[in-house]
């Protein structure tokens, strides 16, 4: 399946043209006239792409649609467009997360290149949430028990600091601990620590 470039503008000579360059290129694309349309649509959220927006747009603008976008959690990159260099929106969209910001006329090779570039960024944060997701899932399989021995472990407590806390034996603590590493899937501490630290887990 071919990647997806959403296209948000109500210059119908750019659109046009840039439609018909990146299905050369072999992206599928989009077009909405507006930022309430595009936000209105069904899409999905695994499908590898990136938004192309023009700044200025009417309604909602260009960076208004990337907050709203930042709020609903997507990870769509957005490049965006404009007629003109405008510093501040420049610095604005780009501090929020912005890919590329282009000055109209586009080039092909200028456009095709940012577009590439967004959509590897997205392929990249994919993987990453499918792996975060995994995780997550892994973490619903320990026991609320197991769930203690995993909070107090990753804080950097032995087996005996842990069974004190927990008023339990050592040698239970260890069967606790042997099975948070089997269903967490990992063979060392350390590896523990940085699943913990990706699930934003406290490991102090």
């Amino acid at each position: 399946m071919p990647s997806v470039v959403y296209i948000v503008d109500d210059d119908v000579s750019f659109h046009t043209a840039t439609r018909q360059r990146l299905q050369l290129a072999g992206y599928e694309v989009q077009v909405y006239s507006s930022a309430e349309q595009f936000l209105d649509q069904q899409r999905d959220d695994s499908r590898l792409g990136c938004l192309l927006v023009d700044a200025s747009i009417s309604g909602p603008n260009g960076p208004a649609l990337q907050a709203r976008l930042h709020e609903a959690g997507s990870a769509l990159p957005v490049v965006f467009v404009s007629a003109q260099e405008d510093i501040k929106t420049v610095v604005q969209t780009i501090k929020a997360g912005a890919e590329d910001f282009l000055v109209k006329p586009v080039t092909s090779d200028v456009l095709l290149a940012a577009i590439e570039r967004a959509v590897a960024r997205h392929d990249v944060s994919i993987k990453l949430r499918s792996e975060l997701n995994l995780l997550r899932a892994r973490v619903t399989t320990l026991t609320p028990r197991e769930q203690q021995v995993f909070d107090l472990v990753i804080r950097g407590m032995i087996n005996k600091q842990i069974a004190f806390e927990l008023s339990s034996t050592v040698r239970t603590i260890k069967a606790h601990r042997h099975r948070v590493m089997e269903k967490m899937d990992v063979r060392s501490l350390a590896e523990l620590v940085l699943i913990a630290g990706r699930l934003g887990h406290s490991t102090v």
